[in-house]
């Protein structure tokens, strides 16, 4: 009899710690990324998927239009219009508005970002200049690019297609 009720006990011991692991709150996987945004497209689906696939929560920031035109071009869609596309993609669980170039240790633990994600595109020193401390931290990761479609291709390829009369185009003018 000693012997079950030994046994007992043990159980109860184990069954208690297997509960509490159970119920003890997980922490969770916060993933960040900052874009553009500019004429959502495919290749953005793609890496917004995989970039979700490195945790369970995924915040995406959408540069203002000055910032983006510091180093790039003049958004086609206004800030408004670029975060009601993020904000009704599947993908996505958090839209931040305007978020600072260069991630911050405030943001970082404000969100309580575990990664922070890239496409594979970006030039060492790009990556050196906006992520030295996504980097220091090691928590930058990667995700390869999705190569033949990018916001650039599309606006050539209307121009292209406006050019030869598609549209109502210049060669459709008398």
């Amino acid at each position: 009899m000693k012997m079950i009720s030994k046994l007992v006990c043990i159980f109860c011991v184990f069954a208690s710690f297997v509960l509490a692991d159970e119920e003890a709150p997980q922490k969770r996987v916060v993933v960040y990324t900052d874009i553009a945004g500019d004429m959502l497209h495919a290749g953005h689906m793609a890496f917004f998927k995989k970039a979700r696939a490195f945790g369970d929560y995924f915040i995406v920031g959408i540069l203002a239009d000055d910032v983006i035109e510091g180093y790039k071009r003049q958004p086609v869609l206004t800030l408004e219009e670029r975060v009601a596309m993020l904000e009704g993609c599947k993908y996505i669980d958090e839209v931040i508005v305007a978020p600072p170039l260069r991630l911050t240790q405030e943001m970082i633990d404000k969100y309580n970002i575990t990664y922070v994600v890239r496409g594979d595109d970006f030039s060492p020193e790009l990556l050196h200049d906006q992520y030295p401390l996504a980097i220091e931290k090691g928590i930058l990761r990667f995700v390869p690019y999705t190569k033949g479609i990018s916001t650039t291709d599309i606006i050539r390829r209307i121009v292209t297609r406006y050019n030869e009369g598609e549209f109502g185009g210049p060669s459709k003018c008398p």
